[in-house]
């Protein structure tokens, strides 16, 4: 993750809860939301951002206690370098998930179903509610195939700027 602290030591022999699970899943709900944003009141939509930043967070609070677990502290209870790399391994996960999962997917899908939906009226003289719900299936069908484009340019991304910091040293991230 962090400089003097290999990517082997942070990865335990344990399913991460946030990465390898069901609650994966809960960092895409705002594109969900999104995807329905023509047929739901805008507030349910906002409640998925609700959901995807709750998950943003715990991810990160997460990957903080495992670096915190991996760090070596001294008797006074903080190791040198300690705090900056738990801060890191917060930090990097925190603006990784916000930016992969939430902030770029969610703008993306939002466009993409505008986009569709300002196309079906132009080139359709299906009724409206049809519309709607050819757009929200447009979203729901774009989802899976954003996922892993965004999840590797956010890596380069971070790759090219922050991490470097911080002197990361591994990707933490699946694609």
């Amino acid at each position: 993750m962090v400089e003097g602290v290999s990517s082997e030591s942070v990865a335990v022999s344990e399913k991460d809860p946030y990465r390898d699970t069901w609650v994966r899943y809960l960092g895409y709900a705002n594109e969900v939301g999104e995807s329905f944003r023509a047929l739901v009141p805008v507030a349910a939509v906002w409640a998925t951002y609700g959901v995807s930043m709750a998950y943003v967070t715990a991810d990160a609070v997460h990957k903080g206690r495992r670096a915190a677990e991996v760090c070596p502290v001294d008797g006074d209870g903080v190791g040198e370098g300690h705090r900056g790399r738990v801060a890191a391994a917060v930090a990097d996960t925190f603006v990784w998930q916000a930016l992969a999962s939430v902030a770029i997917p969610g703008f993306t899908i939002n466009r993409l179903c505008a986009g569709s939906l300002l196309l079906l009226s132009y080139t359709t003289r299906w009724p409206v509610p049809v519309r709607k719900w050819v757009t929200t299936a447009v979203g729901l069908a774009a989802i899976p195939v954003i996922i892993t484009p965004i999840d590797r340019s956010v890596d380069y991304l971070m790759d090219s700027t922050l991490r470097k910091l911080y002197h990361y040293e591994g990707k933490s991230h699946k694609a």
